[in-house]
């Protein structure tokens, strides 16, 4: 099933917008003439006179004061996904947890109920079932797949979280309808958008109010950076300026944002070499016996092409009985045993292993997982030489 449409190499939606490609490629006017953007790497920023710093500190104008707030290159990050995500405002932060917690924790307390969709980020799971609860904030995990048991779950909740497609098995949501739902029930509605990036999908566009990304994924793309990002309009960003920021701290450092900005610019490139490897790897995976089934957007029943315009490389599969797992992932080669993903390199981890980690959920099954399942990340390398090492890898892990 293809997933691609009009714009699926980022060309801009609404007549006159400039393209992701764009947007990514070209920066404001600095310094000297400078084409990069220059590192703030200043934990202060000091003022002319004494009317400039009242006029700052009364917020008649946005002004750098300390860098555990604003920061010019941070901001130049934000001002870049907010153009992406078609979002009024962002606000980096330190971790994609960081993003999550501060999208949630800005809207809800004690006594609300958030309705968020399974097979979420496993930290984003322990956020929800361990924290929450400590500050009398339920939580409530459904099918988001199921629109009608998204509906049943909906009433007097004050949050719906969404990750869509999930970063472990791949599972997408109608993500306007369930946004609409939330809307109708008065409830703030949160999608992580790390899996397909701006480049493949706008939340935004399609009535979410807020949109938050591991920044250490695909928006980096160089797997040497740990950031995350929350957009949508300002109200919403305000709250986490006043009410997260200052009081948790979880910053974005300036090198880290200029680092970002500057992997952003190959972008809309690297995910469709992803989108084109990742695809064609899922594809043959389906075809091999050791493999029961193979979780990936362009493989399942559905999908809306409106919505996700195109695949990134994280996908994973069901094993059969037959595939010693261990010895698969140590028969490996180019695919690097690791957690994480959206860098350059391909990755292989087993939900059997990662998910006993300290803090739980104590197993797989305790998140709903099949022990069995595998995921790849497919990086940038040559696709018939990732393909020919996962080959070695069955032929040497599969008994018969």
């Amino acid at each position: 099933m293809s997933m691609r449409g009009e714009d699926d190499h980022g060309r801009a939606v609404e007549p006159g917008a400039p393209s992701a490609a764009t947007t990514v490629a070209h920066d404001g006017d600095f310094p000297f003439g400078a084409v990069v953007p220059p590192i703030y790497q200043t934990s202060l920023f000091t003022y002319s006179d004494y009317a400039e710093l009242e006029r700052s500190f009364a917020g008649d104008v946005r002004r750098p004061i300390y860098s555990r707030g604003d920061n010019p290159t941070v901001m130049e990050f934000e001002a870049k996904i907010a153009a992406l995500e078609g979002a009024e405002e962002a606000r980096g932060l330190a971790s994609g947890m960081a993003a999550i917690s501060a999208a949630v924790l800005s809207n809800v307390q004690s006594g609300d109920r958030i309705v968020c969709v399974r097979h979420v980020y496993p930290d984003a799971y322990r956020l929800f079932l361990k924290l929450m609860p400590r500050f009398g904030i339920t939580v409530d995990f459904v099918n988001g797949a199921d629109p009608a048991a998204v509906e049943r779950a909906l009433p007097g909740a004050a949050m719906l979280y969404l990750e869509s497609p999930t970063s472990w098995v791949m599972e997408t949501q109608d993500v306007p309808l369930l946004a609409a739902m939330a809307r109708e029930h008065g409830a703030v509605s949160v999608i992580d958008n790390s899996w397909a990036t701006p480049v493949f999908q706008k939340p935004l566009t399609h009535g979410v109010d807020l949109v938050v990304h591991s920044a250490s994924k695909y928006l980096s793309g160089h797997s040497d950076t740990v950031a995350g990002v929350v957009a949508g309009r300002s109200e919403l960003i305000d709250r986490v300026n006043d009410l997260i920021l200052p009081s948790l701290g979880a910053k974005l450092s300036p090198f880290e944002a200029w680092l970002l900005v500057r992997g952003m610019r190959t972008l809309p490139i690297r995910m469709a070499q992803h989108d084109q490897s990742g695809t064609e790897i899922a594809r043959r995976l389906a075809a091999r016996d050791a493999v029961t089934r193979v979780f990936h957007p362009a493989l399942q029943d559905r999908v809306d092409g409106a919505v996700l315009r195109g695949a990134s490389g994280l996908l994973s599969f069901e094993a059969g009985e037959a595939l010693d797992i261990p010895a698969f992932c140590d028969a490996l080669r180019l695919f690097k045993i690791g957690v994480s993903w959206g860098g350059h390199e391909s990755l292989v981890i087993p939900a059997c292993a990662v998910m006993r980690q300290s803090g739980g959920p104590n197993s797989a099954v305790d998140f709903g997982l099949s022990p069995r399942v595998v995921r790849l990340h497919v990086g940038l390398e040559d696709l018939e030489d990732l393909w020919a090492d996962l080959d070695r890898a069955f032929s040497l892990a599969t008994r018969t």
